[in-house]
């Protein structure tokens, strides 16, 4: 979301509490549409209004809400679609877009999944399942292409070894929101590494001392609790482990600190390589696989922009003033700050039901909450994707869960999954440790930020 009005231009702009009703608009529109489909048993009712048009539903009150000339506005919304973090993070949405598209394509995703299973002592299958989705959702960057990809074979697995079909389902959810908070080409971290102007390696570090403990203590009780009754041996799946090396050679590249953009583009190129090398990629079919990821990236791609312009009108217009006002009323020290910060990204998923765009719209508050309060900004992205992806991975109307569920064929419901999505929970209780007892701050205190450069030290 854009920030570039809401630094000193601020002093020089009147706080106005109703220049935040275009925002509550597209809130309400695009929560509202969700709940009414719901109650009317409409499948995936919260995914059936594309959040652009939500938006582009506030960006017309604001339009007819707001003073001064058409031209003036005109000025105001291009300039935050086109403020300079968007433009990055839109283009780190398209290349991280064609990367997955094209390594998906050469059957990396497949080969990692078959890999993982075929290494799985069947006593311990459950426990398995969970490491294999957290691989594989930290490779790809997607939760919801992680379930689509093993629950199928979990369900399986589950069925034959005679295993609690609802502890394997919520096991293959938290395993896939695991990847989906840390990985290098998730869209939600993009979006709260963009909107906090930190690296995405930097993020990662405190985001996974707080990941890890809360993926060790689901781990253990998996060990504990998800032994089948029965060890049935698992039959023997096919994989070529070089079909895995796309996704570490982007994941090693990213914990290394190279640019973002160098680390997708060499990815795009190693998974075109392995493609040609194994026979399952011609140079047309790339390059369509390639323009197919693009093109997935079009709705958050469209909704950033349409965001990043909203929030310059409504910045200038003194809504984010009023807010922020409101929000320092309440807050007094860094620790509160931290829980502002993390229950304004909650509320926003559990209104939207989407982890990205609960990111979008509330980083560039979160950025100037965390600048007021001295929040490291790499605590404060870490703890927008946390709490989003908390939230997203517990919604019975989430699309994560949904897709388990209709994967089960209608054997488990989303409300009995609540009971059984351990790695969530536990990743909250985590997180808000952390914002009490700093456990996860060791990399920020060794590099701590220098807030005159706006860059670690």
């Amino acid at each position: 979301m854009s920030t570039s009005t809401a630094g000193n231009d601020l002093k020089e702009i009147q706080p106005r509490g109703t220049a935040l009703i275009p925002f509550l608009i597209f809130i309400v529109v695009y929560m509202g549409v969700g709940m009414v489909l719901q109650f009317s048993g409409v499948e995936m009712a919260f995914y059936q209004m594309p959040a652009p048009i939500a938006a582009l539903i506030g960006i017309a009150a604001a339009f007819i809400m707001f003073k001064g000339t058409v031209d003036e506005k005109v000025d105001q919304f291009m300039a935050g679609c086109g403020d300079s973090n968007i433009m990055t993070m839109c283009c780190i949405y398209m290349l991280a877009g064609g990367f997955a598209a094209l390594a998906r394509a050469m059957g990396g995703v497949q080969a990692t999944a078959n890999l993982g299973l075929s290494v799985i002592p069947p006593e311990y299958v459950t426990a398995g399942l969970f490491v294999i989705a957290c691989f594989l959702s930290m490779a790809t960057g997607t939760s919801v292409g992680t379930i689509t990809a093993i629950g199928p074979i979990a369900i399986e697995v589950a069925s034959l070894a005679g295993l609690n079909m609802v502890l394997v389902l919520g096991t293959v959810v938290g395993g896939a929101m695991f990847g989906d908070n840390l990985s290098m080409i998730s869209d939600t971290t993009i979006a709260a590494t963009r909107t906090q102007g930190v690296e995405m390696r930097d993020k990662f570090r405190v985001n996974f001392m707080i990941a890890l403990p809360a993926a060790a203590a689901t781990f253990v009780l998996l060990l504990l609790f998800g032994r089948p009754e029965t060890v049935v041996p698992l039959k023997e799946l096919e994989f070529s482990i070089i079909k895995v090396v796309p996704y570490i050679w982007i994941l090693v590249l990213s914990l290394m600190g190279i640019n973002v953009f160098v680390a997708l583009a060499s990815g795009i190129v190693v998974a075109l390589g392995v493609g040609l090398f194994t026979g399952d990629l011609t140079l047309l079919g790339s390059a369509k696989s390639v323009y197919d990821g693009f093109t997935g990236m079009f709705e958050v791609f469209l909704l950033s922009m349409f965001i990043g312009g909203l929030s310059a009108m409504v910045t200038q217009n003194g809504g984010l003033l009023w807010m922020l006002q409101k929000i320092q009323s309440k807050v007094t020290s860094e620790r509160s700050a931290e829980i502002g910060i993390s229950g304004l990204v909650s509320i926003a998923d559990i209104a939207t039901a989407n982890n990205t765009v609960s990111i979008v719209v509330t980083g560039s508050i979160a950025k100037n909450i965390a600048d007021r309060y001295h929040v490291d900004p790499r605590r404060s992205a870490s703890l927008l994707d946390i709490w989003s992806c908390v939230f997203q991975g517990i919604l019975p109307y989430g699309a994560q869960t949904l897709i388990i569920c209709g994967l089960a064929a209608g054997v488990v419901s989303p409300f009995q999954l609540l009971a059984t999505l351990w790695y969530p929970y536990f990743l909250g209780v985590f997180a808000l440790l952390s914002s009490f007892f700093p456990f996860a701050d060791g990399y920020i205190r060794r590099h701590p930020w220098n807030w005159a450069t706006g860059r670690a030290e």
